[in-house]
């Protein structure tokens, strides 16, 4: 196996049926890749938490009205892996954790495949947080309708946002790293035909298993597999996508705040305090200075 690092993340976007379709799509094999090393994924839970960040990215694009939108997904479904949150940005920005990195399963005996099924659950929900026009924040969520991720969320778009869609979701993991992941939204605009329909369902119904496809031919192949008689027409250029997160060693600091003047004394006198990103697992190891310093202005104030 290679240690060469996976190409860069991007997003394509078309539209086909004469702009009756629309399409995003997501080679997403980088950002699943950082993930799962950066939380020190199973097998089964690199796919989880892969499905659900590629699904955040599509979702920001499709739900967000801004070039910088985001979306923030969480997955609890009962299963040994706890919940899943991700949270995708319309400008290429993804995060996201689990609360159990290490929980796994065995291959599924019906078809061989990593049971994400299994290790979610469908005993919970699926929700979706983004922000309105106004400003305010919407939740809008749904009952797991299979704990696969793909076709929990388009029963949320068909459900939630009245968004007629197909959603294709897909990990593939040879060896320790991710060496395919990605993912297909295609919504159904205003005009579409019955016709056009029908033929997008044969469509994603003949691609099957979407990293399959990737393995042979990559995101493009995808996309003109699901629009095959439709006339696809892509949208120039490729638009990064990354795992990125917005923490910082300033905001570890800060979060110190909230802790009580003793309980800050306690880290002084135990050399520090070490913050641990839950969102990308990232250390920050805070110094007693640093610590001391946030009582300062308070200090001054009082003087």
């Amino acid at each position: 196996m290679s240690d060469t690092p996976s190409p860069a993340s991007y997003l394509l976007r078309g539209t086909a049926a004469g702009n009756t379709l629309r399409l995003i799509g997501m080679d997403a094999t980088r950002v699943v890749e950082d993930a799962r090393l950066r939380h020190d994924l199973s097998k089964t839970a690199t796919a989880a938490l892969g499905r659900t960040l590629t699904a955040s990215a599509l979702l920001a694009v499709v739900l967000g009205k801004r070039s910088d939108s985001r979306v923030t997904v969480r997955v609890e479904g009962g299963g040994s892996i706890g919940w899943i949150v991700a949270e995708g940005s319309a400008d290429g920005q993804i995060r996201g954790y689990v609360r159990r990195p290490h929980a796994d399963l065995p291959l599924r005996e019906s078809d061989g495949k990593l049971d994400v099924s299994g290790i979610v659950g469908r005993d919970g929900e699926l929700a979706v947080t983004r922000l309105l026009d106004n400003g305010e924040p919407y939740t809008g969520s749904i009952h797991l309708t299979s704990g696969e991720i793909a076709e929990d969320i388009s029963t949320y778009l068909g459900v939630s946002e009245q968004i007629p869609n197909a959603v294709l979701l897909g990990v593939y993991e040879e060896g320790e790293r991710v060496t395919h992941a990605g993912g297909l939204l295609v919504q159904a605009m205003p005009g579409a035909s019955d016709e056009t329909l029908a033929r997008l369902e044969a469509n994603v119904r003949a691609i099957g298993q979407i990293t399959d496809r990737l393995r042979r031919g990559g995101l493009m192949h995808v996309m003109e597999l699901a629009t095959e008689g439709l006339g696809l027409t892509l949208a120039p250029g490729a638009q990064a996508a990354r795992f990125e997160c917005r923490c910082s060693r300033e905001r570890a600091s800060d979060s110190l705040k909230f802790f009580s003047p003793t309980e800050r004394q306690e880290m002084i006198d135990d050399g520090g305090q070490e913050i641990v990103c839950h969102w990308c697992g990232e250390h920050y190891q805070i110094t007693p200075e640093e610590i001391a310093a946030l009582d300062a202005p308070v200090e001054r104030a009082r003087a």
